[in-house]
């Protein structure tokens, strides 16, 4: 028995009710059941815990209230959220602070997954020195709420793209990024797209919500504190990434699921550099310095004992996210250590950001090596120089932006 999760609800007969529900999986975690928020920071201070989901409407300490003094007493510590459709204001302010959310009435298979997952990241991403270097970060964004609407909008019976341009038209700032981003060169789109219901036609669902889940990532860190490496210029990296990727997943023919994982994946794949940069601003800076002309991820771990491909497949697997998105975060510089066999989003985003390496200062700072062995395992060495070619004018469109 290696790991511990803490539930707390002031409801004893749900509590009573998830002791049953999780009774196959008592050999291997350690369950506590509290009633309050004040009894669960109790016990938190005696032992240490993997998760804390708590229920949302508590008398005293609400859910928001005791996950926000897990967030600043045991940042380590996944945070999850049980709530009802009638507490959708008191979750909305819970973006910051909950890591994940579970709607209620849920199935038994929904908390079971959630905790398994949490225990899958153990091997790679809760080791020791990454369990250290979380606990000293002040800042990890939380999964948005937009983001959760979508998806539930998504794995609805008759999914709408009306209504996921409407989920997106609530909030102000993401409407204003989702239509600078439709319009870009990026989509290279000949027309002016001015709502976001159009936009969401025009892109498709699957595409909205990796930008939906990417820009609330960056839009947490909106500055670094070091020169060259701003939280725009690392999305306009990471955007070009997503689209090349996804174009030599095309080119491949991937099946159009691993395609659209590989725009995600590219989204994502840097985004643990900018939740280093943003919280130890000073010591990234040295990194910076010390990896002129060396290996970005090298300098990382001699600094930190992890880099930021750990700590962005970390950061995505407390979001509970597709594994093949956490894989291509901490293998897009080392692919063959994955030991994945085939064509996957993994191998899209490792050429991809590997075309940024003969690019402007913050590409080079973020772009990757190639790795010959890897592609040419994969059978696709000859392919490979079209598809730079081809992919050469992403890197050129976004420049200065």
């Amino acid at each position: 028995m290696d790991r511990r999760v803490l539930f707390v609800d002031d409801d004893s007969r749900l509590l009573e009710g998830l002791r049953r529900m999780l009774r196959t999986m008592r050999h291997d975690w350690e369950m506590h059941f509290v009633a309050s928020g004040a009894e669960a920071l109790n016990l938190m201070s005696q032992m240490e815990f993997d998760i804390a989901i708590s229920d949302m409407r508590m008398p005293g300490m609400n859910g928001l209230d005791f996950l926000t003094e897990v967030k600043r007493r045991h940042p380590e510590v996944i945070r999850v959220i049980l709530s009802g459709q009638a507490e959708g204001e008191l979750t909305g302010r819970a973006v910051g602070v909950a890591h994940q959310y579970i709607s209620k009435p849920c199935e038994p298979e929904t908390i079971i997954s959630t905790i398994q997952r949490a225990r899958s990241l153990k091997t790679l991403l809760l080791n020791n020195k990454l369990r250290a270097l979380v606990s000293r970060i002040d800042s990890v964004p939380s999964l948005p709420t937009l983001y959760s609407q979508i998806v539930m909008e998504v794995n609805s019976p008759e999914p709408s793209i009306r209504i996921i341009g409407e989920i997106i038209a609530n909030d102000i700032g993401m409407t204003a990024k989702v239509l600078q981003l439709v319009n870009s060169a990026f989509f290279g789109i000949r027309r002016r797209i001015g709502n976001t219901i159009d936009a969401a036609n025009y892109l498709g669902i699957e595409t909205i919500q990796s930008l939906v889940l990417s820009i609330h990532a960056f839009s947490q860190f909106d500055s670094t504190g070091i020169p060259g490496l701003s939280a725009e210029s690392l999305w306009n990296h990471s955007m070009r990434t997503a689209v090349a990727a996804r174009q030599i997943a095309e080119a491949a023919r991937a099946p159009r699921a691993t395609a659209s994982e590989a725009f995600t994946a590219g989204l994502l794949h840097d985004v643990g550099m900018l939740v280093l940069a943003h919280n130890m601003p000073d010591t990234y800076l040295e990194v910076i310095s010390r990896a002129q002309g060396k290996d970005l991820a090298a300098v990382e771990a001699e600094v930190f004992g992890v880099t930021h491909a750990e700590v962005g497949a970390y950061l995505l697997g407390i979001w509970a996210l597709p594994d093949a998105l956490a894989s291509a975060a901490a293998f897009h510089h080392r692919p063959q250590d994955a030991h994945q066999s085939g064509f996957c989003a993994l191998a899209a985003v490792h050429i991809a950001d590997s075309l940024g390496a003969d690019s402007e200062s913050t590409e080079r700072i973020c772009a990757g090596r190639l790795d010959p062995d890897y592609v040419a395992q994969l059978g696709i060495s000859d392919q490979l120089r079209a598809w730079q070619e081809s992919c050469c004018e992403i890197q050129l469109s976004g420049r200065g932006r």
